[in-house]
């Protein structure tokens, strides 16, 4: 892969998170955090996908390696959620 196609990579990844955290209303974090947030979200989309029977859905090629779009973004919805589940402060 080039260095072209690994940003390219990048900056799905990090309009996947950001976006994901708008969905959940969770925005701490910066440029990095919504990158690590599409990778992840990618790795359990696709895994919850498979698990389900779907297929990819909308899926990305860049640099022969395919990203998908739409599990990306469920996938991170939906880890962000948990952890802002067992992140949020437990009432006295």
């Amino acid at each position: 892969m080039t260095l072209g196609g690994f940003l390219l990579l990048l900056l799905i990844a990090g309009v996947c998170g950001s976006l994901a955290q708008a969905i959940t209303g969770y925005s701490h974090g910066g440029c990095l955090v919504s990158i690590a947030l599409g990778f992840i979200g990618a790795i359990v989309g696709t895994w919850l996908a498979n698990l389900l029977g779907f297929g990819e859905i909308l899926a990305v090629q860049v640099g022969g390696k395919s990203f998908p779009i739409v599990s990306s973004i469920i996938g991170a919805a939906l880890f962000v959620a948990v952890l802002n589940l067992l992140k949020r402060p437990r009432p006295e």
